[in-house]
């Protein structure tokens, strides 16, 4: 056993054909670019500005034996629209005629892209609404160049299918990032913008996963076929929602230059997977821009260059998939007075901040950057208006206690050789990750966010129950109850019992 143990590891390339591995891959990748005044997330209707570089999109096909998972990849983040994420899963698995369920479509959340549908229309603000009860997507024309392009792309797939091996590395990058969750004196919390890391010393970036961990994927010559990437980090560098700029941020350029180094003179397609960045930041939000952008995605790909020198091969072979349902716990309402007192400081703040008063920084646990206009910081408190409202209403009709007690959820598991993936569909906070690696039975897992479509942020345990724009995010949404402990770390409590299953010996 011994021996074979060492032909393996040492000469995972030289297996005879009867040998080779069961596991296939091919990918590919496709480009939008938007015209100038296209539709974006903005909340004060701001259109597209400038248009510094195509969109990326990754699609990854993986096959053992008869089964199938497929991957889908942007550089963006509106495709996890509730009314535009379904349709984007169900042209690909039409295309490659494979279950919707193993397509899955994981975002590098990236903030300076643009809307696919003008109906925009995100999960937690159709919280509890069934399927046919959203809104038909209105694709805009470079929405419908995307979907063409995805179909297209797919179509090409399983003719490139070719057997590989799974190669994997942990890299270091701990310059492009930071805690964005700030913590007073008094113990309350707070959204730390960048005049606030100004005032914590020389760049800060507090409490970060540093890990930039890669797969590598060899044919039997040894030739790269594909690579995954993963880090953890909202790319926010180049992006401003009242200046809307159309960039992949640092995680496309990063992959770009590393594509170029796997495969000198040969084009490859490398996905990036985003990690549970629900509490961290790249570096210059609102301040920075696209050459900060460009820089930080040469550091990131410098990172997982730096770590080839450390590519292991896996010891096994081939894939698993599962999908797990999960019950996040919710906690109950506010009390009455809480949410009276909150009603009266959102619509006093609302009002001044209309009438161009700067003194608009903090609301209800909720503060904003310098940055951003008056008028902006209006627009999102009125977002959040509707939730206090509604549940002072379920409070004067004593209907309190019939909100539900879970968020039920998918999650999805997958295995490819020594490889975890647990993609969620939410914006994780770290400590979930870090559970789900620290008890990974793998080498190595890589715990994503950003995955089909988005309840906005989940926090592991410790950070549920506070204020600030994170810990808070079902105030934006219609209508969640809050999250109760132990939040998020239920998803990884699940997701480690699935992986245990996936390496339990046959």
């Amino acid at each position: 056993m011994k021996t074979l143990l060492f032909i393996w590891t040492a000469l995972p390339l030289c297996l005879t054909a009867a040998e080779a591995p069961r596991l296939r891959v091919a990918a590919l990748d496709f480009d939008v670019v938007p015209d100038k005044g296209g539709v974006t997330a903005s909340k004060v209707g701001a259109l597209v500005r400038e248009v510094a570089g195509p969109l990326r999109t990754t699609v990854t096909l993986f096959e053992d034996g008869g089964r199938r998972v497929c991957l889908i990849a942007p550089h963006m983040n509106s495709p996890k629209g509730a009314n535009i994420s379904p349709l984007i899963r169900r042209t690909v698995a039409e295309t490659l005629k494979m279950p919707v369920e193993n397509v899955l479509l994981m975002l590098s959340h990236n903030h300076t892209d643009f809307n696919l549908v003008s109906n925009h229309l995100e999960a937690s603000v159709t919280y509890r609404l069934a399927p046919s009860e959203l809104a038909e997507p209105k694709l805009v024309p470079a929405g419908e160049d995307f979907l063409k392009k995805l179909a297209a792309t797919a179509k090409q797939l399983p003719a490139l299918l070719q057997p590989v091996s799974v190669w994997w590395t942990v890299g270091s990058e701990g310059r492009i990032s930071y805690n964005r969750k700030g913590r007073r004196a008094d113990g309350s919390t707070y959204l730390m913008r960048e005049e606030d890391r100004d005032l914590l010393g020389v760049d800060f970036k507090g409490d970060v996963d540093e890990q930039a961990p890669l797969v590598v994927f060899k044919n039997a010559q040894g030739e790269v076929v594909t690579a995954l990437t993963h880090f953890t980090a909202h790319p926010v560098t180049c992006f401003h929602p009242e200046k809307p700029v159309v960039f992949g941020d640092w995680p496309q350029v990063a992959c770009e230059h590393l594509a170029q180094h796997l495969s000198p003179g040969k084009t490859i397609s490398v996905s990036f997977l985003q990690g549970c960045a629900g509490d961290v930041n790249s570096k210059g939000m609102f301040r920075g821009g696209v050459e900060l952008s460009k820089k930080y995605g040469r550091m990131l790909a410098d990172s997982y260059i730096a770590a080839l020198k450390d590519l292991k091969p896996s010891q096994r072979d081939g894939l698993d998939f599962a999908i797990e349902k999960v019950r996040v716990p919710l906690a109950p309402l506010p009390s009455e007075a809480v949410l009276k007192a909150e009603i009266a400081e959102m619509e006093d703040f609302i009002r001044r901040a209309k009438a161009g008063d700067d003194n608009t920084r903090e609301c209800v646990g909720q503060n904003f950057p310098s940055e951003l206009t008056p008028a902006y910081r209006a627009a999102l408190v009125e977002m959040i208006l509707p939730w206090s409202q509604w549940a002072l209403d379920l409070r004067h009709q004593g209907k309190a206690d019939s909100v539900p007690k879970f968020l039920e959820v998918d999650i999805q598991v997958l295995r490819l050789g020594d490889v975890g993936i647990v993609g969620m569909p939410f914006e994780p906070f770290q400590g979930i990750g870090r559970q789900i690696r620290a008890g990974s039975p793998l080498p190595l897992a890589l715990p994503c966010g950003y995955t089909n479509i988005s309840h906005g942020y989940l926090t592991d345990g410790p950070n549920t129950g506070d204020r600030e724009y994170m810990s808070a995010n079902y105030r934006y949404s219609k209508f969640r109850p809050p999250y109760a402990k132990p939040g998020g770390d239920v998803i990884a409590t699940q997701a480690l019992e699935t992986l245990r299953r996936f390496v339990k010996p046959e």
